[in-house]
């Protein structure tokens, strides 16, 4: 014997397993399943998001008959935090979470140039990278003291450099820069951070994690431009004395060139000693023929 029964669906039940599927700085996929399975008519739920920076709220609703629901949340802002709530339309049951959207980029190639009695702060513009981002928004600049264990805040702009005053001799600083920070600091932007040495020598170095491959480079190019300018100047000399051995030779062999025979004549001592004994000796002089001393 057997029997079939049917359960009645109850839409006072919430729905099941609200979770993320994914953040973006703008956007956020959710997930849910309904709260029986497979209905068998169109379900309505409502989903609340409340804004927990700005203190607004927004209800969406959505209408659907599958098991399984994703559902994105659009017109968020980078670096939100939002509470969503998700309940069939009947105000049944609620399922709730909190979701933090991803915040903007840290400005890229920041790097400082030390004056005299001053250091300026330069990087790149994060509109550049960032399409929800706005110059007139601007940027924020931190400094850490290592020596002292503080943080300060410097102050913010909406230019792509900072001028920093009044450093100490012998501490060490770290500046971050960031896309400023909205209502009370809850809504920033990733920061960039960049090391600074204030050596107690008086003489400045900064060094930044990012541009240790330029201060190698550094050396190493000059280095290489010394190499190269030696191996110049040793070509260039024996260039110069194999051209003064070529001439020399040149000069040598036009002294014994013989243009009767079309060439050059280069005589050893035993032809030198025939052509001796070949010359008539002088055997005296005549009387018709007068001396003359110089």
């Amino acid at each position: 014997d057997y029997v079939v029964v049917k359960m009645i669906p109850d839409n006072r039940l919430p729905p099941r397993h609200l979770h993320s599927v994914h953040t973006g700085k703008t956007f956020a996929v959710i997930k849910w399943e309904s709260p029986y399975d497979s209905p068998d008519q169109d379900m309505l739920y409502a989903v609340a998001v409340k804004d927990l920076v700005r203190k607004t709220d927004k209800i969406y609703k959505v209408k659907t008959r599958n098991s399984t629901v994703e559902y994105t949340i659009k017109k968020l802002e980078p670096g939100g935090k939002y509470h969503v709530i998700v309940q069939l339309g009947n105000m049944s049951k609620e399922s709730s979470m909190k979701i933090g959207t991803v915040p903007l980029s840290a400005p890229d190639a920041l790097k400082i140039i030390t004056e005299n009695d001053h250091i300026l702060l330069f990087w790149k513009s994060l509109a550049l990278k960032e399409s929800n981002f706005n110059e007139s928004r601007g940027y924020e600049i931190h400094m850490f003291d290592s020596l002292l264990n503080i943080t300060a805040y410097l102050g913010n702009t909406t230019e792509n450099f900072f001028k920093v005053s009044n450093l100490k001799i012998g501490h060490n600083y770290s500046f971050t820069v960031q896309a400023r920070c909205l209502y009370s600091g809850q809504m920033c932007g990733e920061p960039a951070t960049l090391l600074y040495d204030e050596l107690g020598t008086g003489e400045d170095s900064s060094a930044s994690k990012t541009d240790r491959s330029t201060d190698v480079a550094a050396v190493v190019v000059p280095v290489l431009f010394l190499l190269l300018v030696t191996l110049g100047i040793g070509f260039v000399v024996l260039y110069m004395r194999h051209r003064r051995l070529q001439n020399s030779f040149t000069a040598f062999a036009n002294s014994h060139y013989s243009s009767r025979l079309g060439s050059a004549i280069f005589s050893s001592g035993d032809d030198l000693g025939d052509e001796d004994d070949e010359a008539p000796m002088i055997t005296g002089f005549s009387d018709d023929v007068p001396m003359v001393i110089a």
